[in-house]
């Protein structure tokens, strides 16, 4: 990785997104959604991994997160990719109704041909280009970003009626994950 790219302060706040190979509409089912929502409540629990905004889009995962000292960002970042792209794709050859897995697989073992780091699958791009997010306006522009994504997409008129985000958080409810609010 690009020195440019690494977070330097792990103590700061840092907005990260995952993209899909081929930017290729993969968490349309709700399924796949939740597998990515259960492996961050897991580095949550195991890995130090704190998130103040998150939202899952269609190709796509924003997040607003930090590690503690024990747990290095990008260690954490390298696990979870791993673990949910290998789970993804089992995820996706076992579903009897997807209709699109041959299309899938063939997207993600055509671009792990292209690719040293991976044997059969690809599934997420290889950069996440980690931004510090420093000061309070940085860290708000940030979370209106993550939850008007959906909004922007046309999933939805309000950000916290969004399931897959921590935009009800912000507005006073409770959603999936367990999230740090900004001050």
């Amino acid at each position: 990785m690009s020195e440019k790219y690494k977070a330097r302060n792990q103590e700061n706040i840092h907005f990260i997104t995952f993209a899909v190979v081929g930017w290729a509409d993969v968490f349309t089912r709700r399924e796949y959604k939740d597998l990515l929502v259960e492996s961050l409540q897991y580095c949550q629990e195991k890995k130090g991994l704190q998130i103040f905004g998150w939202c899952i889009m269609s190709n796509h995962l924003h997040l607003a997160l930090r590690t503690d000292e024990r747990f290095p960002l990008a260690a954490v970042v390298r696990d979870f990719k791993k673990y949910t792209s290998v789970a993804l794709v089992r995820a996706i050859q076992e579903n009897i109704q997807e209709s699109r897995k041959e299309w899938l697989l063939a997207l993600f073992r055509t671009t792990a041909e292209g690719s040293s780091k991976h044997q059969k699958f690809q599934f997420w791009q290889n950069q996440y280009h980690p931004v510090e997010l420093t000061g309070n306006e940085l860290q708000q522009r940030c979370l209106d970003y993550i939850h008007n994504n959906p909004i922007e997409a046309g999933f939805v008129r309000e950000p916290e009626s969004y399931v897959y985000s921590s935009a009800i958080d912000y507005a006073g409810g409770k959603g999936l994950l367990n999230i740090t609010h900004m001050e």
